[in-house]
């Protein structure tokens, strides 16, 4: 059975994300969506909201599995017994983070492999940090957010 992660924040969920989602689940038998806490960034929607954002974006998907952990990722990765570990690129910047986070992952889990999905080109700009920025300040968000999960914001 190939199992995959795709760990993120979601904070909260772009169509960016699911567009890499709808784009590789049909690589796996199952993709779990891993909600991770950042130490390094203090969440903008409680894990528990995000969690239910999630499950009402994807609830018609049999294979898709939303689950909130901490830690270090590639530890959760064995932990569901994951060998693929899903990210999206929409940036050369993305690019060389995401290259940079999956070397040091190879070197700790060497048997999981790193899946990289370029966004499409309408995906590029749409990023959690920029909706956040806009939700803070009132403005209109619908464009950038799946309408299943406007109602958690």
């Amino acid at each position: 059975m190939k199992i995959a992660l795709f760990p993120g924040s979601f904070d909260p969920v772009t169509k960016a994300h699911v567009d890499i989602v709808k784009r590789s689940v049909g690589l796996f038998d199952k993709l779990y969506i891993g909600i991770g806490h950042n130490s390094t960034k203090p969440g903008f929607l409680p894990v528990d909201k995000r969690e239910q954002m999630l499950r009402a974006v994807f609830e018609t998907e049999p294979k898709i599995h939303i689950v909130a952990y901490e830690g270090l990722t590639v530890d959760f990765s064995k932990s569901i017994g994951a060998a693929y570990m899903v990210r999206g690129i929409r940036t050369v910047s993305d690019f060389e983070y995401e290259k940079a986070i999956a070397q040091m992952n190879h070197s700790l889990a060497p048997d999981i492999e790193s899946i990289f999905i370029v966004s499409k080109p309408g995906y590029s700009s749409i990023s959690s940090t920029i909706v956040r920025e806009i939700l803070r300040y009132g403005g209109d968000v619908t464009q950038f957010i799946p309408k299943e999960a406007l109602a958690y914001l």
